[in-house]
């Protein structure tokens, strides 16, 4: 499973990026949002993809079929590398579709069900984004749905990636790769979580100083 940044901090971008990883990061208008309002939205996604290469997803805004694909047209225009982030609705899978036709990749967002994911595949979405931890604040079991899907796109063998979004914890980061999703993009903050470990901490601190005890011993021959 590929581990995709959930950001548009091009600090926290550049440190998971130094790690190596990560193979992506996916952003939303929201996520723009919090960053310099100085700064021209393009410009960061540029720096982004600089920084990472692989996937960027960059999210369409209009509501409409024939606007979202002039709004596709525009961001391919500055950023020919983009794969278009569209929401599911009649309206967007429509889009996906067009888009499709021309050989263009598509991340379908805002994907809560089975019967959703089928549609996406089939409209011709490269992503299909799954949001889980929305679906675990409704009472549903973000875990079960996700292991539907998967099981669909095994039995099926569908070419799309689904991608498993609104990741608010390691957990969840787990569950993703135990359903079988291709690809999780996960906040900053989860991702240093899952890093952590209680005894990798303990078990570093002893070797370091358990080093030190030698090298001092040495030192005093």
């Amino acid at each position: 499973m590929e581990l995709y940044i959930d950001t548009a901090n091009l600090s926290h971008i550049r440190e998971c990026a130094s790690y190596g990883f990560i193979s992506g990061v996916t952003t939303n208008p929201s996520l723009l949002a919090k960053e310099d309002p100085k700064k021209d939205v393009k410009d960061i996604i540029k720096e982004i993809y600089a920084t990472v290469g692989g996937h960027l997803s960059v999210e369409v805004n209009s509501l409409k079929t024939d606007e979202m694909l002039k709004e596709a047209e525009d961001i391919l225009s500055w950023f020919p590398e983009a794969t278009i982030k569209i929401p599911m609705l009649p309206s967007g899978l429509g889009a996906v579709s067009e888009l499709a036709k021309r050989g263009i990749p598509t991340n379908v967002t805002l994907v809560f069900s089975p019967t959703q994911a089928i549609a996406a595949n089939n409209a011709g979405a490269t992503y299909v984004s799954v949001f889980m931890g929305r679906l675990d604040d409704i009472g549903m079991n973000s875990s079960d749905v996700l292991d539907d899907i998967c099981e669909i796109w095994n039995v099926n063998e569908y070419d799309s990636s689904i991608i498993a979004a609104s990741i608010r914890h390691p957990m969840h980061l787990l569950d993703a790769a135990r359903s079988g999703a291709h690809i999780s993009t996960v906040p900053y903050n989860v991702l240093m979580q899952s890093l952590k470990h209680p005894l990798t901490d303990s078990g570093v601190a002893a070797f370091v100083a358990d080093y030190e005890k030698m090298k001092a011993a040495k030192a005093g021959k």
